[in-house]
């Protein structure tokens, strides 16, 4: 490796800048993550025995080395042990990460049965709702119209949220990936008042409304009749079973790239 410069008695290479950058990158983004908690005190100070340790490792001080490599073990140890949720957190924001997610086994099937079983148990109450799920795009904008929650999807939380005593049941729920990202949401309503001579109620004109505004899907569930629908694309579909609206959501949630001429037809069948 080629010699960048010297620091009296210390050789930088091109090999040492990019380590020292790729472990300051990840010391770094570790204390934006723990920022704000009591782990974060005690992470700077690991960072500052850490230093000290490389310090005297180059001045070749073998006492003060041992010393602190003895305090450091003992130190990462306790962090482990005494800051197990903020490690956790940070793995499972390591796990969301794009990059990280080629490896990972997709979720699409497990969503698509979580919003299935939810939207059938409201059916079944004539429990109205509106859910959209975002297939690309955010639609940051209109969920911060209401209230921000980031909770993991599940269907306890969907039927619960669409509880008509709940506080947060009037307005629509955005589900982006396997999180509700927020609830009580107000949508644009769409133009169009009537589908096949039927009238259109203010949930299937919002949940049409956005989908004709966004690329998402809304599923809607009739609180007069029970029934589920679909809103894509600008287009309404009405009336579907258990295994079409799995289909939809499935087909939804796939790459773009995945979807092909197989995923073409499989979306024509789930419209019948």
């Amino acid at each position: 490796m080629v010699d960048l410069f010297k620091i009296g008695f210390l050789t930088i290479t091109l090999s040492d800048v990019i380590d020292i950058a790729i472990v300051s990158f990840i010391f770094f983004r570790l204390y934006i993550t723990l920022r704000g908690t009591v782990a974060a005190q005690i992470f700077v100070g690991l960072l500052i025995i850490i230093l000290v340790s490389f310090i005297a490792q180059v001045l070749n001080f073998r006492a003060v080395t041992w010393l602190l490599r003895l305090i450091t073990d003992i130190w990462v140890i306790a962090f482990v042990i005494l800051f197990q949720p903020e490690i956790r957190r940070l793995l499972v924001l390591l796990a969301r990460n794009p990059f990280f997610k080629v490896f990972a086994k997709s979720e699409s099937h497990e969503i698509a049965d979580v919003i299935v079983d939810a939207a059938f148990q409201l059916s079944q109450h004539q429990h109205g709702a509106l859910m959209v799920l975002i297939k690309s795009s955010g639609i940051r904008g209109f969920a911060e119209t209401g209230e921000l929650l980031n909770a993991r999807i599940s269907a306890p939380l969907l039927t619960t949220i669409f509880f008509p005593r709940s506080p947060l049941h009037d307005g629509a729920v955005i589900i982006n990936k396997n999180f509700v990202e927020a609830a009580r949401c107000t949508l644009p309503l769409s133009q169009q008042t009537s589908v096949n001579g039927e009238s259109l109620g203010m949930r299937h004109r919002a949940g049409l409304g956005i989908s004709e505004q966004a690329d998402v899907l809304s599923i809607i569930v009739s609180e007069e009749t029970g029934s589920i629908s679909i809103a894509e694309n600008g287009e309404l579909t009405k009336g579907l079973s258990r295994e079409a609206l799995k289909r939809r959501i499935d087909f939804a949630l796939k790459d773009p790239e995945k979807k092909g001429w197989k995923g073409f037809i499989e979306q024509l069948k789930s419209r019948k």
